[in-house]
């Protein structure tokens, strides 16, 4: 995965509560078994006029050329909520977010974000409608900055807030590593203490 450090980005504001897994990718767009062609799917409910169609609804935000090439995401309370698919967090991923600032998050999606790499960033929602209010008129002039090493997020007019993250879900982004590099990291350890069990349980080895 591409480690995340530090990030500049066109935010866009999709402020609503209980934004649910459904919504970000209606389980008719999920296709595959793999984490790619689902971008063209991600908020299809919202994004296009039609259930399967694909003609861009101009009044959904994410359709307006000023936030063209949008890598932040502003939203609400419980983003992620519903059903536990990773598919939800592969089509963000795919779309071109780096980062979700939220309210809060549910658990299990914000888990799956940290494991593909996309920061799950809470703060509150005065701190977010003022991110919406600055980058209004010039989303692209008008740039978000996510610090993960400092755990701090700067508004156009360096208005700054720094957000809580759990020690090993930064370590992941920063390193970016999903659960599996993360747990290689303690190949050195997990040799020595097979090497120790072995001589104490032989018999519990095959090889």
């Amino acid at each position: 995965m591409t480690p995340f450090t530090r990030h500049v980005g066109v935010a866009v504001p999709l402020i609503r509560s209980n934004i649910d897994t459904d919504a970000i990718i209606p389980s008719r767009e999920m296709k595959g078994v793999g984490k790619t062609g689902l971008a063209d799917g991600l908020f299809a409910g919202w994004r296009y006029t039609t259930v399967g169609g694909r003609t861009a609804d101009p009044q959904f935000v994410l359709n307006d050329p000023a936030y063209a090439g949008a890598s932040i995401l502003l939203s609400g309370e419980n983003f992620g909520c519903g059903s536990s698919r990773e598919h939800a967090v592969w089509a963000l991923a795919e779309y071109g977010f780096r980062a979700i600032i939220a309210v809060s998050f549910s658990p299990i999606f914000a888990n799956n974000c940290v494991r593909n790499g996309l920061l799950p960033a809470a703060a509150p929602a005065e701190f977010i409608g003022h991110l919406a209010a600055r980058v209004q008129g010039d989303p692209q002039g008008r740039r978000i900055t996510i610090d993960l090493d400092d755990q701090t997020i700067t508004a156009p007019d360096q208005t700054t807030f720094r957000f809580d993250i759990a020690s090993e879900a930064k370590a992941m982004l920063i390193e970016g590593l999903d659960a599996i590099g993360l747990t290689l990291t303690l190949a050195d350890q997990i040799r020595a203490f097979r090497d120790q069990d072995r001589a104490v349980r032989p018999w519990a080895y095959l090889d």
